[in-house]
């Protein structure tokens, strides 16, 4: 059972527990996404099967230091791409985060380098990806969004130069 104030995911969003709170004689957890305090979702204690432990300090830093040996997709035309996202947003594993991100950007870097406007669909799959990701490594890193996003940045460009 977790407890007041875990950092717990549920339905891919990182929410901290406010309180565990009884109704009708059921415990519930009162979850709050960390992105948006003005939600509250009430799930009963029973359905934690609904929710999933954030990583730790040490998991967070080996997959930062393993971005570089993930590979984004390749050989995906316009037609299927958002088909492709969403299946990995299905699972959602830290690694079809980083696959999603690398994809997008690369595409979308592609299209500039072109003088084309930015693709609306990898813009949008970039940011969602990023959501998921960065929120969890924030908390595990102990640090806010922006600062964790500049975090990775500069650690995969420093692996990717050594």
């Amino acid at each position: 059972m977790y407890k007041e104030n875990d950092y717990v995911i549920y339905k891919k969003n990182v929410c901290r527990i406010k309180e565990i709170r009884k109704n009708n004689g059921v415990d519930y957890y009162i979850l709050v996404p960390i992105d948006d305090n003005s939600l509250t979702i009430e799930l009963p204690v029973d359905n934690e099967c609904f929710l999933k432990n954030i990583m730790n300090k040490k998991e967070a830093l080996d997959l930062i230091n393993n971005i570089p040996n993930i590979e984004p997709l390749d050989n995906i035309d316009d037609k299927n791409i958002e088909r492709t996202y969403k299946e990995l947003l299905i699972n959602a594993t830290h690694e079809d985060l980083i696959k999603i991100i690398k994809t997008s950007y690369l595409r979308n870097d592609t299209r500039l380098k072109n003088n084309k406007k930015l693709s609306e669909k990898d813009s949008i799959y970039f940011k969602q990806a990023e959501k998921y990701l960065y929120n969890e490594i924030s908390i595990a890193l102990n640090m806010s969004f922006d600062e964790t996003k500049e975090y990775i940045i500069n650690k995969v460009k420093e692996l990717e130069n050594k």
